[in-house]
């Protein structure tokens, strides 16, 4: 069983910067990794992007490709999102998830943290 939380959402001006985190607890698995989405008002859930726990490799979605940055601390257990040069239509619930990272399986979901981006 694995348990993640999530924090560092608020407010930014678009153009800004903010940094997610993703606390994990529990054993991690073969094949383990964590994935950042998002969902916003109305919308469905959207993939943003992951990384693997072993080796670091990291996968992003087009629209954030260049922008966003995932990024772990294997002595902490967390995965940061450094979210740079925000957009209005990066306004989300953002939500971490573990699961098997090869197959994009995504089992532990945490509640989420609101981020706003201001135009």
């Amino acid at each position: 069983q694995v348990h993640v939380v999530e924090s560092g959402g608020g407010l930014v001006q678009a153009g800004g910067s903010l940094r997610l985190s993703c606390a994990a607890s529990g054993r991690p698995f073969r094949g383990y990794g964590l994935g950042w989405f998002r969902q916003a008002p109305g919308k469905e859930r959207e993939f943003v992007g992951s990384i693997s726990w072993a080796g670091g490799s990291t996968y992003y979605a087009a629209s954030v490709k260049g922008r966003f940055t995932i990024s772990k601390d294997n002595a902490k257990n967390t995965v940061y999102l450094q979210m740079n040069s925000l957009k209005p239509e990066d306004s989300a619930v953002y939500l971490c998830a573990a699961g098997d990272y090869g197959f994009s399986r995504w089992d532990y979901w945490g509640q989420g943290t609101q981020v706003t981006v201001s135009s």
